[in-house]
């Protein structure tokens, strides 16, 4: 909570920087004086044991997502850029867990700073708040800050790639941190907004905000978030601005462990991952098959060849690491290309990086644990020999990642089935399509999904109790379920 107060600094002084009124400056001085009083009450007890087990670890990662997003959301309130608690709830939700979904249909009535902590949110989530946290605490010698990891990391494997847990977890920062400001110093090296296009639409000019919307850029491209703060996302970005955002979005897509490998100079191991060979493989046959399905619509689409390849790179880069950002209305691509996207939607990117989805390391062993199942059908005397990343892959790592899918899957339906009962007169409007894709969008922090919940829409339209529903699936799909579903299970707050 303490944290989360000092972060919410950062907008603070950019409501001073651009004179806003003053209640956008209280909009992050009160609960900045809240989170710091409470936060410091609660640090007076003095626990009998402060090592953390597995469950404990698990439920206080929830519980503290919990938090920073009850706290998280009071500017929006104070400030009146979104006066409705459970819409800044999903608002800042979604920025925590870096789906970028909004509820916000004009973006344009949002001051700086409210822009800011929105996109600064994915910044946070991206790498995890308490990775964060681990950076600053004290190392227990029980392994309570491994529980913290595993339950915060994307992935079915979790490990350490520094000897003690909080350099692991300072170099992570690190090298996200190099990486984002990489990203603002190539963004400021070009134009950036096309401000004549922008105009032309009927929209106000943002000639003196480029720093500015390079910070808020590299923010969601690196937690791989995705919240707009220009209209339509990233149309008005200019071309060299949007192949720029693809390249760092693939990056970011990728472990960051293998990151680690380099700077050691260990560059051969890192194509010898099985997880990024298949990356690699995915990411270009999909830009391959979506873009000869968009060449054969040029005429009706509206693209010159160049265009369909830029738009093509973008959302494949944008979907499958889960951000959501857009340079045009997929909606209007034919079915195959739409498609791609959707299946993009479940699989996600590597393990280890800041995207969500199933995970590719997840899509790989399940794969190969079906082999395995078929073979011992046909053959009761075979003896598994598949191998991920090097190593034998044991059976209770396939039946994890069988459940993680299950639950996955089960999550998802239920979802859909629960936001059915939207009162929502147009059928047309919020039919099976929009509520599935808004369901996966959700719980695999992508953001926009298909028809009323495109790319150019919002999620404004559903009632209170279905943004609940997908606040709720927002923080499932970010803690990968297994945290979420221990904090509310009866058994784990029992005394063993």
């Amino acid at each position: 909570m303490i944290i989360e107060g000092a972060l919410m600094l950062a907008p603070l002084i950019v409501s001073f920087i651009y004179g806003e009124e003053l209640k956008y400056k209280l909009a992050f001085i009160i609960p900045i004086i809240a989170l710091t009083v409470l936060g410091g009450l609660m640090l007076k007890p003095k626990p009998k044991r402060k090592s953390l087990y597995q469950k404990e670890g698990f439920a206080l990662v929830a519980l503290v997502w919990i938090v920073m997003t009850v706290f998280g959301a009071i500017p929006f309130v104070i400030n009146g850029d979104i006066p409705n608690y459970i819409d800044a709830c999903f608002e800042i939700m979604s920025g925590f867990t870096t789906t970028g979904a909004s509820i916000l249909k004009d973006i344009t009535v949002l001051e700086h700073s409210s822009l800011f902590w929105r996109s600064f949110s994915h910044w946070i989530g991206g790498m995890g708040i308490l990775v964060f946290v681990l950076i600053f605490i004290p190392e227990s010698d029980d392994g309570s800050s491994m529980h913290l990891l595993r339950a915060e990391s994307p992935g079915p494997q979790v490990g350490k790639i520094a000897s003690k847990m909080k350099v692991t977890a300072r170099i992570l920062y690190l090298i996200y941190l190099c990486l984002t400001v990489l990203e603002v110093i190539f963004l400021l090296c070009g134009p950036l907004i096309n401000h004549d296009a922008l105009t032309d639409a009927g929209y106000s000019s943002y000639e003196g905000d480029k720093l500015f919307h390079a910070l808020l850029t590299s923010f969601g491209s690196a937690g791989t978030g995705g919240f707009g703060f220009i209209p339509n996302s990233m149309e008005f970005m200019t071309p060299y601005a949007q192949y720029v955002i693809s390249i760092f979005l693939l990056i970011f897509g990728c472990n960051f462990g293998l990151y680690y490998l380099i700077l050691l100079g260990k560059i051969k191991e890192v194509f010898r991952s099985e997880e990024f060979r298949c990356y690699l493989i995915i990411i270009v046959s999909s830009v391959a098959l979506v873009f000869v399905n968009l060449c054969l619509r040029l005429e009706s689409l509206g693209y010159s060849i160049e265009e369909a390849f830029r738009h093509t790179l973008f959302q494949i880069a944008s979907i499958m690491t889960t951000t959501g950002y857009s340079t045009t209305d997929f909606n209007l691509w034919p079915m195959v290309s739409k498609m791609v996207l959707i299946l993009l939607m479940f699989t996600g990117a590597m393990a280890g990086s800041t995207a969500g989805g199933i995970k590719l390391s997840r899509i790989v062993i399940a794969v190969k644990g079906t082999f395995i199942n078929v073979r011992k059908l046909i053959n009761p005397r075979y003896v598994p020999k598949a191998k991920f990343e090097g190593k034998s892959l044991e059976e209770k790592t396939t039946n994890d990642v069988f459940s993680f899918i299950t639950l996955y899957l089960f999550i998802l339906l239920t979802a859909t089935l629960l936001l059915s009962f939207d009162p929502i007169s147009d059928v047309n409007e919020h039919g099976f399509f929009s509520n599935f894709s808004a369901s996966l969008a959700c719980i695999s922090n992508i953001g926009p999904g298909f028809e009323a919940v495109g790319p150019y829409a919002s999620y404004a339209d559903y009632n209170a109790f279905s943004k609940l529903i997908l606040t709720f699936t927002m923080l499932i799909g970010r803690l990968e379920i297994l945290p979420v579903l221990i904090l509310f299970n009866p058994r784990a707050w029992k005394r063993v």
